[in-house]
Parts: C-alpha cells; sequence; structure tokens
C-alpha cells in the first residue's frame, strides 16, 4: 500500500495529472471515501489534463460520462445509485473495462465485477485540518507500472 497526503484542492489535482499521464486503455483507478474527502477534485484533476476541463460533471444520475481524447477514452463513473452490482451488469458497464480509462467513485459496490489489476484509492479526511487529505492507494492485481510509479511518487 502507497500513501499520498494532499495539503489542498489543488495539490490533489495535481496528483491526479500525474497518474493521468501515464494512464492507458484499461486502466481502472477505483474511488472510495466519505462525501467531500476529494473524489470529484482528483476526477477533476484527471480531466483537466486531457483539457476537458469544459466536461467536468457529476455523472450521479446518468451513472457514467464518456470524454473521448486524442490519446484514449475515458470513463467517468459514479456508482453510488445503483442499488446492486446486477443494476451495474444490466446497463453494460463492465462492457467500458476494454474500451477505455475507467475512473469509478464509490467503486466498491461494484469491485466483484473490476478486471485486475486496478488502483484503488481511499480518501480520509483530517479532522483537525479541512484541507488535508490522506489518499492510500492499493493496487489490486499485480501491476509493475503502477507499483514503480506510486513507489516513486508517493511521499
Amino acid at each position: 500500500m502507497f500513501t499520498y497526503i494532499s495539503k489542498s484542492e489543488k495539490d490533489t489535482k495535481n496528483f491526479a495529472k500525474l497518474i493521468a499521464e501515464k494512464l492507458n486503455s484499461k486502466d481502472i483507478i477505483v474511488l472510495t471515501g466519505e462525501l467531500g474527502s476529494g473524489k470529484t477534485k482528483f476526477v477533476e484533476g484527471i480531466l483537466s489534463y486531457f483539457n476537458l476541463d469544459d466536461e467536468i460533471s457529476s455523472p450521479t444520475f446518468t451513472i457514467v460520462n464518456e470524454h473521448y481524447t486524442k490519446k484514449l477514452n475515458l470513463y467517468h463513473f459514479d456508482v453510488y445509485r445503483l442499488e446492486d452490482i446486477d443494476e451495474f451488469y444490466e446497463m453494460g458497464g463492465e462492457e467500458y473495462f476494454d474500451k477505455g480509462a475507467c475512473i469509478i467513485e464509490w467503486g466498491e459496490i461494484i469491485q466483484q465485477s473490476l478486471p485486475m489489476p486496478y488502483i484503488h484509492i481511499i480518501f480520509n479526511k483530517n479532522e483537525e485540518n479541512e484541507n488535508l487529505r490522506t489518499l492510500n492507494i492499493e493496487i489490486i492485481g499485480s501491476s509493475k507500472k503502477w507499483s514503480d510509479f506510486f513507489e516513486n511518487t508517493c511521499h
């Protein structure tokens, strides 16, 4: 497990941009954490790396926002409102995994459908400093690319 300490929203976005630079098709990032813990700011950082700042919106009601870039297709999921994993299968959600990079907020809900490897980032607020976030990063499955990246990037 790796840990990244974010001191601000800007810090969270910049960290996400570093990850975005390394993203390839079929990469999956699962974001977990309570409301207001920084998941959406992280996604904003990913999208801004691809110059998609004007397309930033939460897919809470649509479940998935699709973004197409020259480098790769990005799929931003928010599965918070799904009743269960069956609803994810019914919408054809697993078909996105082969089409591009997927960023999934509240992805623990559909964890059993996720192909390995994937990155799981758990966002934790700090009780004493409202700007501070601890991001605990776990690579589920084996990925030398991501292990090396986080080993060199986290502090």
